[in-house]
């Protein structure tokens, strides 16, 4: 039990999965606040069909970049904390500050490497995201003041992985809502009121993200944490940080793909429908964001479940959480896909009112979501497979979608459509059916055999 009461390993699963889901959703949500509210202020910028549209144009191909920063995140604190948690599971404490140690270590790492990196090629790397003559000075102003907040990004995402995973939800959803609650009041103050415009944007979130930066520190070097963030855990070992890097390479993947697939999107859509269809990709990818994010929270609140019964070897639990997860994924994936096809303009309009750009990503919207409504199943089953450890498995399926099936898709359908916009829209909803098929056969049969193996008689050492 940890110091907040949350008993892991018995009470009802379901009440349990969305007492801790609820505030992860909250956090997932309002995590968005980030960078969305960044480009709802920056789309209205006046005049609106100018400044705005090319402004958040530009900040629309900042995106891949930002997504590479958290995907380096993603890869110690997605790969970390299951195994913190299993080791948990197993009664080993000490082991799972051992692997949180050595994460925040490589965090660090990390950060200063890519702040170095996309300092020093951030022109070149936006012109190949899509940035155009006319879109990327507004993406240089935004990004260059961006990256030197990434060590606070790093820490932010990172390491409030491993207060979720304590079971500590409403710690990690305050650490989430006192950034994106400053980020919020700062945004209309440095853009509007000091007049700085995209780089006003860029300088409240990473101030932001700083105050959320400290308040995860201070946690996980205070007297309430479970695992306590030590000085003698901070020093990599091999055989600490490889398990953890390998099974955090599913959701890396997952993260840092879409960076490239934003250049191959952009790069396409530039030339089959101008800077109106790359921005329209923009507002797209903010709304697909917007759906994932609560898929996310509730598979980060399942999380601790299966992992911590995996590693106590409570196999009931483990298929009890599961089921539990899957159901809610998939009511809220259909959610979303109904109201995305009878309302279209609802969602663009949060982030653009220019008329041109609401019409044509409006009618994408449709296509480009058109195979939302099942990809419950997908996340639920591929999330539980790093829950449960299972690296191989999850780095497979990470791949399945967006590499081996999504890319070559989107150069491999316009040659059968007279509308080639259409068809690199229509990529996205084709890899998300073969995916989710392949992933519900392949989880069916290995999600039988670990538990088989789970409830088999133990060895002895």
């Amino acid at each position: 039990m940890n110091r907040q009461g949350v008993d892991l390993g018995s009470g009802k699963v379901g009440k349990l999965l969305f007492s801790l889901a609820l505030p992860t959703i909250t956090s997932q949500i309002v995590n968005m606040l980030y960078n969305l509210v960044d480009r709802v202020y920056i789309g209205h910028m006046q005049p609106v069909e100018t400044v705005g549209k090319l402004a958040l144009t530009g900040v629309g191909v900042c995106l891949p970049i930002i997504m590479v920063i958290s995907a380096f995140a993603a890869l110690m604190a997605m790969g970390g904390a299951p195994r913190a948690s299993i080791e948990e599971g197993r009664g080993n404490v000490p082991g799972s500050e051992r692997i949180m140690g050595n994460s925040f270590t490589l965090l660090v790492a990390a950060a200063l490497v890519l702040t170095a990196v996309f300092m020093a090629f951030a022109e070149p790397m936006l012109r190949i995201f899509g940035a155009s003559d006319n879109t990327i000075g507004y993406a240089l102003d935004y990004m260059r003041i961006y990256c030197l907040g990434t060590i606070f990004v790093q820490v932010t995402l990172g390491m409030n992985a491993f207060i979720t995973a304590q079971g500590f939800t409403v710690v990690g959803m305050k650490t989430v809502l006192i950034g994106a609650g400053l980020n919020t009041v700062l945004d209309p103050v440095f853009i509007f009121a000091f007049g700085m415009g995209v780089r006003g944007a860029a300088l409240a979130t990473i101030l932001s993200q700083a105050v959320s930066a400290a308040w995860v520190l201070r946690f996980l070097t205070g007297p309430k944490t479970k695992w306590r963030l030590r000085r003698d855990c901070l020093r990599p070992r091999a055989k600490v940080v490889l398990p953890s890097l390998a099974l955090g390479l599913s959701p890396f993947i997952m993260q840092s793909t879409e960076s490239l697939i934003a250049v191959c999107f952009n790069s396409s859509l530039l030339k089959y429908g101008g800077d109106t269809a790359v921005g329209a990709m923009t507002v797209l990818t903010s709304i697909m964001q917007f759906a994932m994010m609560p898929l996310q929270g509730l598979t980060q609140g399942a999380q601790p479940i299966i992992s911590y019964n995996y590693g106590a070897r409570n196999s009931d639990r483990v298929r009890a959480a599961f089921r539990c997860l899957l159901k809610a994924c998939l009511v809220y994936s259909l959610t979303l896909w109904v109201l995305v096809q009878l309302f279209p303009e609802m969602f663009v309009l949060i982030f653009n009112n220019s008329p041109a750009l609401v019409d044509y990503a409006a009618w994408a919207l449709r296509i480009y979501m058109a195979a939302t409504g099942i990809f419950g199943i997908q996340i639920a089953c591929q999330q539980t497979f790093v829950a449960l450890g299972s690296a191989k498995i999850s780095l497979f399926l990470a791949v399945l979608r967006k590499i081996i099936l999504l890319i070559p898709l989107i150069y491999i359908l316009p040659n059968f459509f007279a509308d080639k916009a259409f068809a690199v829209f229509l990529a996205e909803p084709v890899a998300d059916l073969l995916a989710v098929c392949t992933t519900a056969v392949m989880f069916s049969v290995q999600f039988r055999r670990s538990m088989a193996a789970l409830e088999a008689p133990e060895t002895g050492t």
